[in-house]
């Protein structure tokens, strides 16, 4: 029998470099874990993006209108929310209302707790699926998505992208069998549809050229269904958001995301230019997917698709990023670089680290985010392909 001495030091220090990774991560998974335990015991829950969802069900169970911006300060103040920071409404499009409306019905610290619970079994799940689609590898690389730092910063704060990555994960998972149920899980993904604005378009285009309208049916269903119970807890709900947006002033803040800074940086009071990367965008994916739609796979080609819409979106924050799991954690599986994947988890650590000794998500400070997901995809996807065509052919 080979003794470790015999082992090649290449294997070493894979098993090393893995063994850290997953020890890294099921630290980071822990206190996540904890937070979510305590909540019911501190006094922070009303302090979270959290409270807007927790005020959005208090307003809907009252048969209130929860984008009444005066009525909702006052119960977010009541859950402990700082009066400094204004109010916090839920920007979300309706159909996402019937989402909230459980919340009403409990007090603040046990909505935290369950909506928190929820979050983290979104991102569990999540990272689950991902492993089962790339055939359940004997690794530890897809630890690296349960401690994404932007995937925690929206656990720790209640944020929805987390949702949006289930149905996206779940579209992955379920395309190609279970087509109908597959179209029912993206209506996860149109709780933040500016985050999918190239995947949408590509999906569509996809949609028409595969005829794949099992998968339009089974979207039109989960739409129709979230829509009917809108209209049974809100009829008004339409109405009031088109005024709330329009009085919201979105479009004077500055959210740390590369087509908002170029605005500012070119022409601050010209708003079409938020939107001219996207549309730029749109342009290049339609392009992408055509040539190479008889050979379409939505994980090799999506998770390019998925970051440049997330570089490209016209509005998102640093736990958006969270999106960009799918896409990181295909290219970790196909390269064999333990740098490529140690930097990803170095990157991930040096943001986990400056979110908690307090640099604010609205600064500028994080453009560097999305921008370099994008390019960590792109350099292991070369080097993955450099190491196929230079294996020997048998």
């Amino acid at each position: 029998m080979a003794n470790n001495s015999d082992m090649p030091a290449e294997s070493v220090r894979h098993d090393f470099a893995d063994l850290s990774i997953a020890g890294i991560a099921g630290v980071t998974l822990a206190l996540a874990a904890l937070f979510i335990c305590v909540l019911p015991l501190i006094n922070i829950a009303g302090m979270r993006d959290f409270v807007a969802y927790w005020a959005t069900g208090q307003q809907l169970v009252h048969l209130a209108n929860p984008y009444d911006q005066a009525a909702m300060m006052r119960i977010e103040q009541s859950a402990g929310f700082s009066a400094k920071n204004g109010v916090l409404l839920m920007r979300n499009p309706p159909w996402a209302l019937p989402l909230a409306f459980p919340l009403g019905f409990v007090g603040v610290r046990t909505a935290a707790f369950l909506w928190s619970l929820v979050l983290l079994i979104c991102l569990v799940a999540s990272v689950r699926i991902l492993w089962l689609i790339h055939g359940s590898p004997g690794n530890y690389l897809h630890w690296l998505g349960v401690s994404f730092a932007p995937a925690l910063l929206c656990l720790l704060m209640g944020q929805t992208s987390l949702f949006a990555l289930l149905g996206y994960v779940l579209f992955l998972y379920l395309h190609q069998k279970r087509p109908f149920l597959a179209g029912a899980s993206l209506w996860l993904c149109a709780l933040k549809p500016h985050l999918f604005l190239l995947f949408g378009i590509v999906l569509l285009a996809w949609i028409l050229a595969s005829k794949s309208y099992r998968i339009l049916a089974g979207a039109a269903a989960a739409m129709a269904a979230s829509c009917a119970a809108l209209y049974s807890i809100d009829s008004t709900a339409w109405g009031d958001y088109a005024r709330m947006m329009r009085m919201a002033g979105i479009e004077s803040g500055h959210i740390p995301c590369l087509s908002v800074a170029m605005r500012f940086w070119l022409r601050p009071q010209t708003i079409w230019v938020t939107y001219l990367p996207a549309t730029l965008g749109c342009v290049w994916a339609l392009g992408y997917f055509w040539t190479r739609r008889h050979s379409w796979n939505w994980m090799k080609h999506g998770s390019l698709l998925m970051l440049i819409s997330l570089v490209t979106t016209p509005y998102s924050w640093v736990y958006d990023d969270t999106l960009a799991i799918p896409s990181l954690l295909h290219a970790a599986y196909l390269t064999r670089s333990r740098t490529l994947l140690a930097l990803l988890a170095f990157a991930s650590f040096l943001l986990n680290v400056e979110l908690l000794s307090g640099v604010k998500i609205y600064t500028s400070y994080y453009l560097w985010t999305a921008p370099s997901w994008l390019a960590w995809y792109l350099f292991a996807r070369a080097f993955a392909k450099r190491q196929l065509s230079a294996e020997p052919k048998v």
